[in-house]
């Protein structure tokens, strides 16, 4: 393909990829180290027939004047992102000395809001994202080995969380969990506690919510891997079959070194939608519980007082977060197509 018609087949693509990604990353990253400016507070004068009083009340129009005049607010640098809210670094050092233990350390870490979403959004990926995959590809080996009549109504029934809405799937499982519900019901019949709840105990939300995110998400992962397993070498897996290979040994040296490519292409997607995690959150109403970067980012822009800049800082630190975890992955990819 001449260089020419490649920039006219892939121009409209460059063009929306500036305008609704690197333009929006530019503005988020301008507004973080801007903050809105303090109010104009001047003194004034009240007098009566009983005598004068001083007090401070805020000047609206010397407000509006420097807001129209520098309207992105003060310039603060990078304060925002070492603030209480966010990195903390101040904070994390007196916790730090302060500390006796790990686990006292990690109670006070657990205090600070950044550190405390930072934490539950990696627990989620770390654990939603291979076991969805791990899901998705059993599940893809179980329907390849039925016989073509069940795969039809299989497909459908594997499908359904996706097919679902993820709020209608999530208050379906959230109202099965209350102390009524039947999986709640039985939690606390095996544990013969007829208060335990799972919406009171922070480690069985996060518990709920991992639970929830794999049975989501892995339908994803049972079509690529489905569709990947069609693409098998027939003859191979045969040849292997002749020469004594178990079922086990066919998908260990064959159907796994075949699938590579799409589990990579996987994790790179499942990290980065684990990592901004937000609607199990809101749909099983656990913020008081576990919250998210992406929660933490709703939080700011949510209410009268929206905090536009911390907001934008939290979103360039999460946006970092994700280029950080994919590294590796970008890496390895990267040196396996150089030596291609």
């Amino acid at each position: 393909m001449r260089h020419a018609v490649f920039l006219r087949f892939f121009l409209p693509t460059a063009l929306a990829m500036l305008t609704f990604i690197a333009l929006p990353i530019v503005s988020v990253l301008v507004q973080s180290v801007y903050a809105p400016h303090e109010r104009v507070v001047v003194e004034v004068e009240n007098c009566t027939p009983f005598g004068c009083t001083k007090s401070t009340v805020i000047d609206q129009d010397a407000t509006r004047k420097l807001q129209k005049e520098r309207p992105l607010g003060r310039f603060v640098g990078g304060d925002i992102y070492v603030d209480r809210s966010h990195l903390a670094f101040a904070e994390l050092a007196r916790a730090w000395e302060g500390a006796a233990t790990w686990h006292e350390f990690g109670r006070r870490l657990m205090t600070l809001p950044f550190y405390k979403a930072l934490v539950f959004t990696l627990t989620y990926m770390l654990f939603v994202t291979p076991l969805s995959i791990m899901l998705g590809f059993f599940v893809a080996l179980a329907v390849n080995a039925l016989p073509r009549l069940l795969r039809g109504p299989t497909i459908f029934f594997s499908l359904l969380p996706m097919i679902v809405t993820p709020l209608v799937g999530a208050l379906i499982l959230f109202w099965m969990v209350d102390s009524r519900g039947i999986i709640g019901s039985a939690v606390q019949w095996l544990a013969g506690d007829d208060n335990l709840s799972l919406k009171a105990s922070t480690s069985l939300t996060w518990i709920m919510l991992i639970v929830y995110g794999t049975w989501s998400t892995a339908p994803f992962a049972f079509v690529v891997y489905y569709a990947g397993l069609q693409t098998v070498p027939q003859d191979t897996l045969e040849s292997a079959m002749l020469d004594g290979a178990t079922r086990w040994h066919r998908i260990r040296y064959i159907v796994l070194p075949h699938l590579l490519p799409l589990t990579t292409f996987m994790f790179l997607i499942k990290i980065m939608d684990n990592f901004r995690v937000f609607e199990p959150i809101v749909s099983f109403n656990a913020s008081a519980h576990a919250q998210s970067l992406s929660y933490f980012i709703y939080s700011d822009l949510a209410g009268e007082t929206r905090l536009l800049s911390s907001a934008a800082a939290t979103s360039v630190l999460t946006v970092a977060g994700v280029l950080v975890l994919l590294s590796p992955v970008l890496v390895r990819t990267w040196r396996q197509f150089g030596k291609a």
